[in-house]
């Protein structure tokens, strides 16, 4: 019988690969499955990746699988393809794949689809007619997050756009869900978009370099990974009028902007809305595919729930541990429940 392995990248090349065990072809006895994470910058995808590790040391422990591979990306879609080849030329029974772009992996989906494997694209979803998308409703609650904060600064005032990471699905279909709700407040000015890639660095950054030149801001909308903690770090650093008079900041669940948003609430009252993906999702794809693997049947399009913390439930996260983001932990049994066909 073959034996399977476990490798992780990180890195851009693939000859930087550190091989934890001897490498070697699955088989249907001793089935692998792989992670091929498009970007691992954030705090978000590096939790995503923890959730997916996290089932398949369960998963292995059980016997369910021989091993797993995860693979982390640079954001390129030139890097992905050929962490895609490698997987294919490894025979891997299952492929989840948070991918660099909806379109532009397709190609190499399709010849692993041909292959014989299951491919699972999450989150950042690809179009490959063949694989399973398992995917949030970005539109639908990042909409809805932007009416909350119109309502909240009376639908008119100056508002800035953070957005995610350029060139992925969720960022062109988060950007387009709040676009369509500015567009119904003609009060409202958008006097800056930038790019905060759902990281808390970039984001601070893009705003701190904004700031000196706008206007007064009342709303800021962001996408989450941990942009939200940013953004409010940077109107805090600036100080002048936001001391104390801070504009409506979009949570993204990062827990450390939940933990500043109560001590602010705490002091005068702060109030904003937090909706967000949940990288739980990294678990729920491991045990879809396995599940798939095993026979079980599932639509091709299924979508996770988001959290959501308002100013009524904020006491019960205002202790979560800091650097996270907040999300369950997806079981075999939930995407049982949840996810597969009846």
């Amino acid at each position: 019988m073959k034996t399977a392995f476990k490798y992780v990248l990180f890195g851009s090349a693939l000859s930087s690969l550190a091989l934890v065990a001897t490498p070697s072809f699955a088989s249907p006895d001793a089935p692998v499955i792989a992670l091929a994470n498009s970007f691992y910058g954030n705090t978000w995808r590096h939790q995503m990746v923890e959730a997916f590790e996290d089932a398949a040391e369960e998963a292995k422990a059980a016997g369910q699988i021989a091993d797993y591979i995860v693979l982390n990306g640079d954001g390129s879609v030139v890097q992905q393809n050929s962490q895609m080849a490698e997987l294919i030329l490894k025979g891997v029974d299952v492929i989840a794949i948070n991918a660099a772009s909806e379109t532009a992996v397709n190609g190499m989906i399709e010849r692993a689809c041909a292959a014989g494997i299951i491919v699972i694209s999450f989150d950042s979803v690809a179009s490959a007619p063949c694989n399973y998308q398992l995917n949030f409703d970005f539109l639908g609650y990042k909409a809805e997050q932007a009416e909350a904060v119109m309502q909240m600064i009376g639908g008119e005032g100056n508002v800035i756009v953070v957005r995610g990471v350029a060139g992925s699905a969720p960022d062109e279909a988060m950007y387009s869900a709040q676009q369509s709700v500015l567009e119904k407040y003609p009060d409202v000015n958008v006097v800056a978009t930038v790019y905060g890639q759902a990281t808390a660095s970039v984001a601070q950054s893009a705003i701190a370099n904004v700031l000196p030149s706008l206007p007064r801001v009342d709303a800021v909308l962001g996408q989450g990974g941990s942009d939200d903690v940013g953004i409010a770090q940077a109107f805090v650093q600036y100080g002048g009028e936001y001391e104390g008079n801070m504009p409506i900041i979009e949570g993204g669940g990062g827990t450390d902007f939940i933990r500043w948003w109560a001590e602010a609430n705490a002091e005068n009252g702060y109030e904003t809305i937090s909706m967000n993906t949940t990288p739980g999702i990294g678990g729920a794809a491991f045990w879809l595919g396995l599940s798939l693997l095993q026979g079980a049947e599932a639509p091709k399009q299924m979508l996770m729930p988001v959290a959501t913390v308002t100013n009524e439930n904020l006491a019960d996260y205002a202790d979560v541990a800091p650097g996270r983001i907040i999300s369950p932990s997806y079981s075999l049994e939930w995407v049982q429940t949840n996810l597969l066909s009846n």
